[in-house]
């Protein structure tokens, strides 16, 4: 028994030995310290990241284990570890490097992928506004209404309108609108400026307890520069009256802090017979502090507004006859105005090495009126269709999130967890739908009340990693508070609804090694409905559930080469969705996606690398009979990628494409939506402090369609109505000359 007592009092010794800590800081050449870079063990997989003072601590490390350190941008480092090194405090220094993909480490989290994509946003850098989630694999976009008006999305065979069932954010600031007077989760993205973009975050089904609202299909994270190197100026000038200047400048530069603006100005006419006389102006102000230690703080102000006069879509049958160009119009007096202003702080607070504490605050002022014409004659064969669609805004917000990390065992596991609390007040006033004519004269209103929607949540998502397993499991409790005040009744028309979801979420990662990924994600997402819906429904069926569950693989055989496949379905319940068209509420029932994904990512050499992503979907509406059961304008096949390089002597640049294939417009499939391949090229010479380029958007000058819908309509003195493709022609070759000096 004593020898027994020996025995183990020695193997407890051995083991708690064995299990060590490896700490330390990671710092730039200018010794000042990095935030976010990964540090991987490659012998047993585990991972970390460091804090905002650049500080890192990986557990169950034994001598011998090969460490490594890296983030885009730098190269990456590698050190073996040693017996002094168990017992010391570590400093690395990363050098700064040109991107490239062996800088990204495959390791487990629930949305690998993204960072293997920024290497696509800094191999390839966004040009426009209307490209920035098209970096995203799978997803597509469309515009339909002189440049000014949010994009159309389509996403893992989801139609989302304008962003009703995809999450996106800005450094924190949500995008989407709810109850918006033109339709639900509207997403207007053209606040931001490109330039400023530094990395793109995305997730595709609804697996993340930290994201709520409109996370059905995804969620998509922009993150911004936290700071310039240099000033820029730059100047484009191109087809169809086009001029864009960006400037971006320092104003501050410190020790622990810096400060930047940015500003942009567009002008165009665009391609198509009657003017657009597009214009949009951007400002944005950035402050950022971090004292190295324990707090990282920033504050963000931004001001955007455009207004713009648009074409509209076209009846494909006024071309056949003749009567207009594929660039003319029925009614060229469509268009619109608006304008968004925001204040945004984020704060870190780094209690200890294991513990944050992350908070952010908000509030914007909105604005929009938009003035379209869907169907011409139909409904008024004197003074025309045209709509009006207008509101006023004011959105105040804030979270703060809690993270702590311990030690399991004999230190060769991990238990992580985040937990989070926060708010969104949406006051939306006199938002209405109004018919109009010429954009002066008001015909009559159709619908005109005051919208406040409250929305309250509360997350906690918890993680569990031991040797190659990692478990994640949340759950997510959102409530809701809708009110509507009816302005259209002679008596005073409050009404009132509340409502509670709860989504859980459970996700499974297991890496066979540092080249292969399996993952097996589910989860239980939603979106809202229109407050409008909401009370009109008497609070019933209007936050329906998304159940979605993906099974796949990310694979990096070598250090340039990254590729991955996932299969996934979708589920998405009975839902009531507001018209804001035509102010009011469709029933569009039950439907089921299946589909799969594929991509791959490879650093040809040290100057070139190409990318590649294919999507399939089968989207089908659970509650119609065979051929009658499609989801209208539901893509089954889409694909998009590209090749760039830098640093060739003096050039760099790139050539990117995207496919869509001919798609159902109706529910039984009898019109046709066609699709296409669209070309895009850039190139650029750098010469001192100069870069001269060119940017050509459909390099072979295909004729398109960039958004169709299957529309019943009557042009002036037709005596019936016709169902069928309307379009917006999309845009024909496209050419831009660019001209950057940085100081």
């Amino acid at each position: 028994m004593k020898k027994l007592f020996l025995y183990l009092t020695f193997l407890g010794f051995c083991l708690s030995a064995s299990a060590h800590e490896l700490s330390g800081t990671v710092v730039d050449e200018n010794n000042i310290p990095i935030d976010g870079v990964g540090v991987y063990n490659k012998t047993t997989n585990g991972h970390t990241y460091t804090n905002i003072s650049g500080y890192f601590e990986l557990d169950d490390i034994s001598v011998g284990d090969l460490i490594i350190f890296n983030s885009l941008g730098f190269k990456t480092q590698e050190i073996t570890v040693t017996e002094n090194e168990l017992d010391a405090t570590l400093k690395i220094t990363m050098l700064e490097s040109a991107v490239s993909l062996d800088q990204v480490v495959l390791v487990s989290k629930v949305n690998a992928l993204s960072q293997f994509v920024n290497v696509d946003v800094k191999a390839n850098p966004v040009k426009s506004s209307q490209e920035i989630l098209r970096k995203v694999p799978g997803l597509i976009i469309g515009q339909h209404a002189g440049g000014g008006k949010a994009e159309q999305i389509f996403l893992r065979g989801f139609d989302i309108d304008h962003g009703t069932d995809i999450t996106i954010d800005v450094d924190g600031l949500p995008v989407n609108m709810v109850s918006h007077a033109h339709g639900q989760g509207y997403a207007d993205m053209h606040f931001i400026i490109p330039e400023t973009i530094d990395n793109i975050d995305f997730g595709k089904g609804s697996y993340y307890a930290s994201k709520g609202n409109f996370n059905t299909a995804g969620y998509v994270d922009l993150k911004t520069k936290r700071k310039i190197s240099n000033s820029t100026l730059s100047l484009e000038a191109g087809m169809f009256n086009t001029i864009r200047s960006v400037g971006m400048f320092k104003v501050a530069e410190g020790e622990k802090s810096n400060a930047y603006i940015a500003s942009e100005l567009v002008l165009s006419d665009g391609a198509f017979e009657s003017p657009q006389n597009f214009n949009r102006l951007n400002l944005m102000g950035r402050y950022t502090f971090n004292n190295r230690e324990d707090q990282d703080f920033s504050i963000t102000l931004s001001h955007f507004q455009s207004k713009w006069d648009a074409s509209g879509q076209v009846p494909q049958r006024a071309i056949d006859q003749g009567l207009i160009s594929r660039f003319g119009a029925i009614d060229d007096t469509e268009g619109g105005t608006t304008g968004r202003s925001n204040f945004l702080v984020n704060h870190v607070r780094q209690l200890d090495e294991h513990s944050s504490v992350t908070s952010k605050a908000y509030i914007s002022k909105y604005d929009f009126e938009l003035f379209s014409n869907f169907t011409f004659f139909l409904e008024d064969p004197i003074n025309a269709d045209q709509i009006r669609q207008k509101e006023d805004r004011t959105i105040i917000g804030a979270e703060t999130k809690y993270m702590h990390s311990i030690h399991v065992g004999d230190h060769d596991s991990q238990l992580s967890y985040e937990t989070g609390l926060g708010f969104r007040y949406d006051d939306v006033n006199e938002v209405q739908l109004s018919r109009t004519k010429n954009r002066q004269e008001l015909l009559e209103r159709l619908a005109y009340g005051n919208i406040d929607e409250l929305n309250v949540y509360g997350f906690f998502d918890l993680t569990y990693k031991k040797n190659q397993w990692t478990l994640n499991s949340g759950l997510r409790l959102d409530y809701f508070k809708f009110d509507y005040v009816n302005l259209l009744t002679e008596t005073y028309d409050n009404q009132s609804e509340n409502k509670i979801f709860v989504g859980p979420k459970l996700n499974a990662i297991y890496a066979a090694s540092d080249k292969l990924q399996l993952f097996a994600k589910t989860g239980v997402g939603y979106h809202s409905n229109d407050t409008r819906v909401v009370v009109a429904n008497s609070g019933e069926d209007i936050l329906p559930a998304a159940y979605s569950a993906d099974l796949g693989a990310i694979i990096k055989p070598t250090t340039k080469l990254v590729l991955n496949a996932a299969l996934w379905s979708l589920f998405l319940e009975q839902e009531f969705v507001y018209v804001g068209d035509a102010a009011i509420v469709e029933p569009s029932g039950k439907s089921r996606r299946v589909g799969a994904d594929f991509g791959f990512r490879y650093q040809v050499t040290d100057w070139m690398y190409t990318n590649a992503d294919i999507n399939y979907t089968l989207a089908r509406s659970t509650e119609e009979p065979e051929g009658q059961d499609f989801i209208p304008l539901a893509p089954d096949l889409t694909s998009s990628g590209g090749l760039s390089f830098t640093d060739v002597g003096n050039f760099t640049g790139g050539i990117s494409y995207r496919f869509i294939k001919d798609r159902p417009a109706n529910e039984d499939n009898s019109i046709i939506a066609e699709g296409y391949f669209i070309t895009d090229l850039n190139l650029n010479y750098n010469w001192k402090k100069w870069t001269f380029g060119i940017i050509v958007e459909n390099l072979f000058d295909s004729e398109w369609n960039e958004t169709q819908f299957a529309t019943e309509s009557r042009l002036l003195n037709e005596p019936n109505a016709f169902e069928e493709i309307h379009f917006t022609p999309g845009t024909p070759f496209y050419l831009r000359g660019k001209i950057v000096v940085s100081f």
